[in-house]
């Protein structure tokens, strides 16, 4: 219940709850390809590629969040936030790139932490998973991050940031926190250290109510990755019997 009133009320609407999707770019979303400069890291490259937009089976006007690709053992992964990704187990999403729409089967959810998981009904064509690769402690302060997402209205963007410092919620435990830039839309994130390891799942930015509401768009909340049991995520898939795989051996 403590982890609920952080999420409504210590930093406001999540990311995830944005407004109608209508994009104002004017890229050609057709594009398999985008003009990326040299001055980006291969991580950074690697991490853009494999991130999606997140939609219910209700379409966009319900809101967005973002979310990443993941490969573990032959299993294609979707990782998002719960509240991105909140339905019942079986439900039904969509991953969203350039002009690829693919199903995803919601499998794990974990409100308490905010992560959720989706197996992948439908593979991407011109989308490339990261191998899951989470890192075995929890990121330093100092630390360069990347992520990239879909903040708002906009087209996919990615950012780099710092470990700015951590909280302790009484429920979900230790929580990263980031200077980056977030905004609505970007929730469900995988945020990567330098060496393409998984530092944690992007789930909300800081509020200040004091005189009033403020958002804090720099100062970015994550769920670390040692808080997710990957093997335990894939057991109702797994008892289901409908996907072969060795991640299910």
């Amino acid at each position: 219940m403590k982890k609920i009133l952080v999420l409504m009320v210590v930093l406001g609407c999540s990311l995830g709850r944005a407004s109608e999707v209508a994009p104002t770019s004017s890229l050609d979303t057709t594009m398999k390809t985008e003009p990326v400069s040299s001055l980006i890291s291969v991580t950074e490259q690697k991490v853009r590629n494999a991130a999606v937009k997140v939609v219910s089976s209700r379409g966009t006007r319900g809101g967005h969040g973002s979310g990443s690709l993941v490969k573990y053992k032959g299993m294609t992964l979707l990782f998002t936030a719960n509240h991105v990704a909140d339905g019942v187990l079986g439900s039904r999403y969509y991953a969203m790139k350039d002009s690829e729409i693919k199903l995803a089967i919601l499998i794990y959810s974990d409100p308490l932490h905010d992560i959720s998981v989706l197996y992948m009904a439908e593979e991407f064509y011109g989308v490339k998973p990261l191998k899951y690769s989470p890192r075995e402690d929890i990121i330093e302060v100092g630390s360069e991050i990347t992520y990239s997402g879909y903040p708002s209205s906009h087209q996919l963007m990615t950012f780099r940031g710092r470990v700015a410092g951590y909280e302790i919620l009484q429920d979900a435990g230790i929580q990263i926190l980031l200077h980056t830039h977030g905004w609505f839309g970007c929730s469900g994130s995988l945020v990567y250290d330098t060496e393409g390891k998984i530092v944690g799942v992007l789930w909300g930015v800081d509020v200040e109510y004091r005189p009033e509401q403020h958002i804090v768009g720099n100062l970015i909340w994550i769920q670390p990755i040692q808080a997710f049991n990957i093997e335990h995520s894939l057991q109702a898939l797994c008892r289901s019997g409908q996907v072969k795989s060795r991640a299910c051996k």
